[in-house]
């Protein structure tokens, strides 16, 4: 008995959801949603698109620049050991007054 019911639940439904779609204004409705839905769909992958190539890009142009300051603190790392090789005496200098100012400023909070 249950399935008979069940079966005669399924059969309602499938001869209200034929009814609605095959409705005029139903099917209007429906087709004018899936236009919108599609054009949403290719907006957002277009807009996909984009974002993962700028986000490569931006990557890149990160990687390189970390290359750069690299490069630039080597150098100025071997510039400044250069010079404290060959003016030792300079170097003590320069670290006595850095260190001078610094606990100057230090004192005064």
């Amino acid at each position: 008995m249950a399935s008979s019911k069940s079966t005669t639940d399924n059969a309602n439904t499938t001869a209200t959801v034929d009814s609605l779609v095959a409705a005029p204004v139903t099917a209007k409705a429906a087709e004018a949603t899936h236009h919108a839905v599609d054009a949403v769909a290719v907006k957002a992958a277009a807009a996909e698109d984009t974002l993962r190539k700028t986000a490569a890009s931006s990557q890149e142009t990160l990687a390189h620049k970390q290359e750069e300051v690299k490069q630039q603190l080597h150098d100025s790392y071997s510039k400044t050991r250069e010079f404290a090789v060959q003016n030792p005496l300079a170097t003590a200098g320069i670290a006595f007054a850095a260190g001078a100012l610094f606990t100057a400023l230090l004192r005064r909070r």
